[in-house]
Order: structure tokens, then C-alpha cells, then sequence
């Protein structure tokens, strides 16, 4: 008779590291470098968190953006594989416009945008941005606009009327 066992299911986060970045502080010696880590955690199910980690060492400073990122997850609304309306998402001079698309379209994004859509679980959609095209502030501004989006029942509750599509 086999045993069953009764395990509790956590989900599986992807992890994916968007840039590192190093900054050097001339010393006595030369000079010491110090590196900053953007990493996009995400479980492809609609959770989706950033986080940037300092340190250094390459190695501490994506641990410690993967913490950070875990810590900051966020819930996106999705509309099968796509997001359910058009939106725009902001953070400092970046702006990213977000548009649903068609099964067979895939992620049309730059690759900061790109990894905390796919992060996100999102396969089909179209993105262009403006403005700065700093990876953080890109990354920051694609979760901002996913954090705008409203599900058609959202938006009924909200207004008290009955919308049709």
C-alpha cells in the first residue's frame, strides 16, 4: 500500500534578472567597484514583483534584489493569456503604452517590459514606450500600468450599471 504524502503547494517563482549595474568609488588603492542588481520575480499565473538589490558583490546583489522582489509581489488582472483592455503605465520619464493582442501575436516589448510581462504570465500583448528608456524606470512603469488594469466585473461594481461589450 503506498503512502500518501500531503504536501503543501507553494507556487514556483521565476526569477529573472533585467540588468546589473556597476558604480566604481575611486580609493587610495584604485578603484572599488560596487554593483545594483534589477531582478523580476513572477509565477506566469497573474503575480508579478520587482526589486532592486545593492552590494559588492554581483552574487549579494541579486539575492538581494530577489528578496526585495518577493517582498513587493503584486496581483495582475488577465484576460485569458492577454490583459483585458488597453492601458498606460507611468514612473518618472518612462511611459509605457500597453495594448491586448491576439492569440499568436506573443510579447511584442523592449526587454525590461518584457520580462515582468512574461514574469506576469502574460503571452500575447503589444507594448511601445516613450520617453526615458532607463530599464528601472521601465520595469516600474509596465507595473504600474498593470496595477491600473479593472476587470469588466471591477468596473460594473464600481459604477453600479451593467457594461456590454
Amino acid at each position: 500500500m503506498a503512502k500518501e504524502s500531503f504536501i503543501a503547494e507553494v507556487p514556483a517563482y521565476e526569477e529573472k534578472v533585467v540588468r546589473i549595474n556597476r558604480s566604481a568609488k575611486v580609493i587610495k588603492g584604485g578603484r572599488r567597484f560596487a554593483f545594483g542588481a534589477l531582478v523580476v520575480v513572477g509565477d506566469r499565473r497573474g503575480r508579478v514583483g520587482i526589486g532592486y538589490g545593492k552590494a559588492n558583490a554581483v552574487i549579494q546583489a541579486i539575492e538581494k534584489g530577489t528578496k526585495e522582489a518577493h517582498k513587493n509581489l503584486k496581483p495582475v488582472r488577465l484576460k485569458g493569456d492577454t490583459i483585458p483592455h488597453a492601458v498606460w503605465g507611468h514612473h518618472g520619464a518612462a511611459w509605457l503604452f500597453m495594448r491586448p493582442a491576439s492569440a499568436g501575436t506573443g510579447v511584442i516589448a523592449g526587454s525590461a517590459a518584457r520580462a515582468v510581462l512574461e514574469a506576469a504570465g502574460i503571452k500575447n500583448i503589444l507594448t511601445k514606450s516613450y520617453g526615458s528608456n532607463n530599464p528601472i524606470n521601465l520595469t516600474k512603469a509596465t507595473l504600474d500600468g498593470l496595477g491600473r488594469l479593472r476587470s469588466q466585473e471591477d468596473v460594473e461594481s464600481l459604477r453600479g450599471v451593467k457594461v456590454e461589450m
